[in-house]
């Protein structure tokens, strides 16, 4: 029986993924990076439409700026649910946490 190649497709994102993150381990590293820059975007949406500077942020969380300015990196992965609902208290937000399921393609096994 021959051996089915991929389709041919000129969308830059899908060619990149198979490229890229072709792997389970790729998959879950490009998933964690995706959320850490989700969290940090939100940070900052909430902060800046709150008129909040990060120094006043900082101040209303007990927290210094140096600590907001990391929240709100990208690159940030050490966000702590504790550190979270200290900011959206301060935000007078709350924080949501939904388990979504996901798509067949895409489900790998997790690490015990």
């Amino acid at each position: 029986m021959r051996k089915r190649m991929p389709r041919s497709t000129t969308d830059g994102l899908k060619i990149l993924d198979r490229l890229y993150f072709n792997t389970p381990a790729k998959q879950r590293a490009l998933a964690k990076a995706v959320l850490s820059a989700e969290i940090a975007q939100e940070i900052y949406a909430l902060r800046t439409r709150a008129g909040l500077t990060q120094a006043k942020l900082a101040k209303l969380v007990g927290t210094t700026a140096s600590v907001i300015c990391r929240l709100e990196d990208a690159d940030y992965s050490g966000h702590s649910l504790s550190m979270l609902h200290r900011i959206s208290a301060a935000l007078n937000q709350k924080i949501e946490i939904r388990f979504v399921p996901i798509p067949l393609r895409r489900r790998h096994k997790v690490p015990a």
